[in-house]
């Protein structure tokens, strides 16, 4: 890209992540966002793909140029718009309940049309066609197993540990059987929001997004969250509006669908604060031997 050189030197690094590859900056007068892909360069063509495949059913911005192959010198790149709103993590933390309630909602429409983008197998996109390559890691006790190590957990929080694991796939196996896109990072962190309107202005960082399971989403989602008004909007749009999701379990389908990016994460415990808060939660769910893992339970009905 001409001029490329003049942009990347006015990048400015973005917060909210931890990768350290994005970076706001100018071009042709317009604000954008670089990404440099360092650590995945695979990754560059897989992002330009599903934004150019999503654009107009989801809130993703438009690709301005991108360099889907490089090099560590020269790593690959993907230059974007930077989409209107604010960071929804952000707008939380004062937004009113009324204000959450209506967040939620959004949220829960953005999860239904996820739900409703299908692919044939489960696993990781690789390339500009998107092609899906199977994951290797067997199920989820097997998974469990490969990571327990990792976790530093005491032999009865691992027994504990073991038996959610087999009321999860138990929960699972009640679930619809379909598999769909997966944005895999569906948090505040990632969404933009129009703080007079609480519509979702903007889903980011594609990194993580695969071809798996409706529920993935939804869980990641919950994970953190303590806040019926907001969860509680999200899953009743997503029971009543996604085909096949209005089953009474969906919040315990969600988080027993969230256990392998959960487990993953708590293993890397010392990265990053989110690393550290996933750890957390695996330890309760081992103390207390229950999926929730002492979470409020967000499945509660409208207000009157």
């Amino acid at each position: 890209m001409d001029g490329f050189e003049a942009i990347a030197a006015s990048a400015v690094p973005l917060t909210g992540g931890y990768g350290g590859e994005t970076y706001a900056v100018s071009a042709a007068g317009e604000d954008a966002v670089l990404r440099l892909y360092v650590r995945q360069p695979e990754r560059a063509a897989v992002d330009v793909s599903l934004m150019e495949l999503v654009r107009g059913l989801l809130p993703v911005p438009r690709v301005l140029d991108a360099k889907p192959e490089g090099s560590p010198d020269d790593p690959p790149y993907v230059l974007t718009e930077r989409l209107p709103g604010a960071n929804l993590e952000v707008y939380l933390q004062t937004a009113g309940e009324a204000e959450r309630r209506r967040v939620g909602q959004h949220l829960g429409e953005l999860l239904v049309r996820l739900s409703g983008m299908p692919f044939r197998v489960v696993g990781e996109f690789v390339g500009r066609e998107l092609t899906v390559r199977p994951y290797d890691f067997g199920d989820l006790q097997q998974y469990v197993d490969a990571h327990v190590a990792d976790l530093e957990l005491d032999e009865k929080q691992v027994s504990n540990l073991g038996d959610v694991v087999g009321l999860a796939e138990d929960v699972l196996v009640g679930g619809v059987d379909r598999v769909c896109l997966v944005h895999s990072d569906f948090n505040p962190k990632n969404l933009l929001v129009d703080p007079d309107t609480q519509q979702i202005t903007g889903l980011i960082d594609w990194e993580f997004a695969h071809a798996g399971s409706p529920y993935t989403d939804l869980g990641n989602l919950l994970r953190f969250c303590t806040d019926p008004a907001l969860g509680g909007a999200a899953l009743r749009v997503v029971r009543e509006h996604a085909p096949g999701l209005g089953d009474p379990r969906l919040q315990d389908l969600g988080r027993a669908a969230d256990l392998w990016a959960l487990i993953d994460l708590a293993t890397r415990r010392t990265a990053n604060p989110v690393a550290a808060a996933a750890h957390a939660l695996i330890t309760r769910i081992a103390d207390t031997a229950d999926l929730a893992g002492d979470r409020p339970d967000l499945d509660v009905g409208p207000p009157a």
